[in-house]
Parts: structure tokens; sequence; C-alpha cells
């Protein structure tokens, strides 16, 4: 049985269970439930190379010991011990003196059990241990899990917040390219899809024997929401990061002024929330000729600060960023002015279907030289393609051609580059079409209008044929 379908049996069972409301309820309960199992399968790995490990989990709590027997506790006996005693002591690691028990604590700090039925709490465990996440092809398989939880959370898209398709953070990745030893950063980092991408490349390329230690203390992040939080931390310790250095906290709420130099960092790759709204107080940690309650903007604005001088960023961004004033034009000014925004790659509709059809951007730069030239290119549909979907997303290896044109720049259909000099004139506008193809929105009215005329000139002539063919047969029936 194929691990998609694993969890949906998993949550059909879940639809049983009076105290679960929703996709958002039986999603968290998975996800708390998939963290203690895969965090037990990381200790036995533990145990078999530390000679003196100490779980930080009281051993009659860790999930080897209550959950792992197919015919151990149920009924009301487990409903009783998850809600006060397992509940109740993985919280209170948040003060744990152990590093492990303290990220377990963070973990479980905002998490529920929903379910009130014990007997499906046991029948939902029986089906998860299942999936063993030691094997190799296992722990790959994971990202089909959380992709399929966030596909399946409707409300995904409520605040701006949306899945980064795997192609977008490994295509980004791959052009900001991180180097062993450097700190990456994503200060929004939701499920942890760029950073575990930062992982894997930097695995690709280098090889020593110190590679997993100095990945360790150089992939940040931050996550506001106890759901994806607790999905990244999962997905970090699968990807052999024992303590992933995540913050369960919101980047935007400590003021720039706090950061020291020597909290700047080489790499910051992000999806940041866009379209939602900072809270009341938010915007007063930012300089005062730049505050806005826009969550983009504000983060746009971050990265330009933690980036070290020669810090190389991406950021996805809506086309309403590039086009928009007010605030918007200073906050681009600055960014044109403290770093090199030397490309912008602009995706077409649907990239983050089902979620939203908004038009979105991938803004390449290096901080500590102004911009003198940027380059567009417009990625296209694949062929045959009108929109993407969750049966046809965007794919990898569609951003080929990009890959090829990157180091060596020209011109092309696809391809246009316009000086800063421009951008200025037009007050700091990034939204530049494609000069090399015409563009229905942008075409010439007049031009529009005429072959409006000449449209219906053809259909009132065809109509007057008709018309007279009609009165022409009906006279000759009489």
């Amino acid at each position: 049985m194929s691990i998609g379908t694993t969890i949906k049996t998993i949550q059909d069972i879940m639809r049983k269970d009076a105290g679960v409301d929703g996709d958002a309820q039986r999603i968290s309960q998975l996800v708390w439930m998939i963290f203690l199992k895969v965090f037990d399968s990381r200790e036995e790995e533990y145990e078999l190379l530390e000679d003196d490990y100490k779980s930080p989990i009281p051993e009659a709590l860790r999930w080897q010991n209550w959950a792992a027997d197919a015919e151990g506790i149920t009924g009301d006996t487990l409903l009783d011990f998850v809600d006060n005693a397992l509940f109740k002591t993985l919280k209170d690691l948040r003060t744990s003196t152990n590093p492990r028990g303290r990220m377990i604590g963070k973990v479980f700090e905002d998490a529920y059990n929903y379910m009130k039925n014990g007997t499906l709490i046991r029948q939902v465990i029986n089906k998860l241990n299942e999936v063993d996440f030691n094997k190799s092809v296992q722990k790959q398989q994971f990202s089909e899990i959380y992709e399929k939880i966030l596909k399946d959370l409707q409300s995904a898209g409520n605040a701006g917040e949306y899945y980064t398709p795997r192609a977008v953070t490994k295509f980004i990745v791959d052009r900001v390219n991180p180097q062993l030893g450097e700190v990456v950063l994503d200060p929004a980092c939701g499920t942890g899809g760029f950073l575990t991408a930062a992982i894997d490349h930097i695995r690709h390329h280098f090889n020593s024997a110190d590679v997993p230690e100095i990945v360790q203390r150089t992939i940040r992040g931050t996550e506001k929401k106890p759901l994806p939080y607790n999905l990244c931390m999962t997905n970090l310790i699968l990807h052999g990061i024992d303590l992933p250095s995540v913050e369960h906290d919101n980047t935007l709420a400590r003021p720039l002024r706090d950061y020291s130099p020597n909290e700047r960092v080489d790499v910051i790759v992000t999806n940041p929330p866009f379209g939602g709204m900072e809270e009341d107080g938010i915007e007063s940690n930012f300089p005062a000729a730049y505050r806005t309650r826009e969550t983009a903007d504000l983060f746009l604005l971050l990265i330009m600060h933690l980036l070290k001088d020669k810090g190389r960023g991406a950021i996805v961004l809506p086309d309403g960023t590039l086009f928009g004033e007010g605030v918007k034009t200073r906050i681009k000014e600055k960014l044109l002015q403290e770093c090199n925004l030397h490309t912008i790659v602009r995706l077409p509709n649907g990239v983050f279907n089902p979620y939203t059809g908004i038009k979105t951007n991938l803004l390449f730069f290096t901080k500590g030289e102004p911009t003198e030239t940027i380059w567009y290119y417009e990625h296209p549909y694949p062929p045959g393609y009108k929109s993407y979907s969750k049966t046809k997303p965007i794919r990898f290896e569609e951003f080929e051609p990009e890959q090829k044109w990157w180091d060596n720049r020209e011109e092309s259909e696809f391809a246009w580059k316009v000086s800063v000099e421009d951008i200025k004139a037009n007050n700091y506008n990034l939204d530049i079409k494609n000069p090399h193809r015409v563009d229905v929105e942008n075409a010439d009215l007049d031009e529009m209008l005429n072959e409006h005329q000449a449209l219906m000139a053809e259909l009132e002539e065809v109509r007057s044929k008709l018309k007279f063919e009609l009165m022409a047969s009906l006279e000759g029936e009489e």
C-alpha cells in the first residue's frame, strides 16, 4: 500500500471521531503522531550509534513502548494516557536541559489531541505503524506525505500562505547555489521546502565527512504557525538534522535594529506569505519610511537587512509588489540601491494552483552593489498546457532553458533586459512585460477597436444575407 493511500485511510478513520472537526484538525492530529513516530525511528538509530544514548522522553511515553504494539492499550485507557500523561509531559519538556527534549517541547507547545475515541486512536496508530521511517525509500516518500497533507488543507491559501512547489524551491536553490559552510536562512520557512532543498543541494555537491555537522549548524529557519512548524521539524529530522535550528516565532516581530552584524547570513531563500496583513504594531519594527502592514513587503526589507555584504537572496513575490506604488516604491528603490537585482523570472498563472491563481515572480539579488541592469526571463507553459493544476504541476525539468541561459545571457523570445535608468524613470515599476511577445492586455487599443468594428461589419453582412435568403425562401413557398 502506498503512503498516500495509508494517509487517506487514516483520515477516513479520523472522520468517524466526533472530536475532530474538519481538515485542519485532522491534519494537526496526524502531524503530531507522525512527529513522534519519526523521532522514535531516529532514536533507534541514536541508540545504535551512541553507547550512552538516553532518550529525553520518559520510557513509558516513548512511541515504541505504548504505540508500536498493535494489541496495546486502546479505548478509554489510551485516551486517558494521551490526554493526561503524554501531552502534559511532552509540553513540559520545553524547560528540559536536554536539547532534544526542548525541541520536542517546542513541537508540542501548540499541539492538541482532538480525538475523543480511544479505539479510533488505536486504529490510526496501527495504520501509521505500517510506515517504516528508517527505510531510505520511506524517508524519500515523506515528502509525499506532507505534500498530500497540505493539498488536503483547503484553507491553506486563506492568509496568503501557499505551499511552494518542489520544482520552484529546487530551481531557486540551484541558482542561488549555497556552499558548504554558508549560513542559509528561510525566515518564513513553512514546512521546510527551501531548507530541505538546500540540504539536498549541499550534500549533492560536497562529499566530505564533516558535511552532516556543518549542515546541522548552518541551515536555519523561522515559522510562526504551529502546523507547518511541526511538519518542518519532522521533515528536517528525516533529512538527518537531529536538532533543527528552526524557531517557532514570527520573524517580523523583532525590530531590525536589534540584529547584530554577526547575525547576518550568506543566503536567504523564501516564499513569504503575500496578500496577508500583519497585526498592529509589527510595522513599528521597521524604519519609518518603509512602514507597512503587508507581509511580503516587510519580508523583503528584512531580507535586505539580514544578508551579509555579497550575500545572495531569492524571494517569491506576486505581481502586485512589482507594480505597487507608495511604500512599495520606496522599498524597491532601496532594493535597487543596496542590492544587484540581476534576475526576475516571471512565472505564468497557475503555478500555485489549487491555492491561488495569482501570478508570481522569482527575484534573485546580491547585496552590496547597486543594480545596473535587470534581466527578465518569462517562463512559458510546456507545449499543450494552458495552465498548471494538481494533476499537472510545474516540473523542475521545465527550468532547463533558464539554467542553460543563466551564465550566457542573450535576449530571446523569453529573455530581455532593462536598465536601472528605465526602471527609475518609470517610478520603480518592475512589472515589465516581455517586449518580444504581443500581450492581448497591452495590444494597441485603436487596433483592437478597428478589429472589433471589422468583425461587427462582417457579422452584419452575414446577418443581412441570411435574412435575404430566409425571405426569398418564404416567398418561394407561397
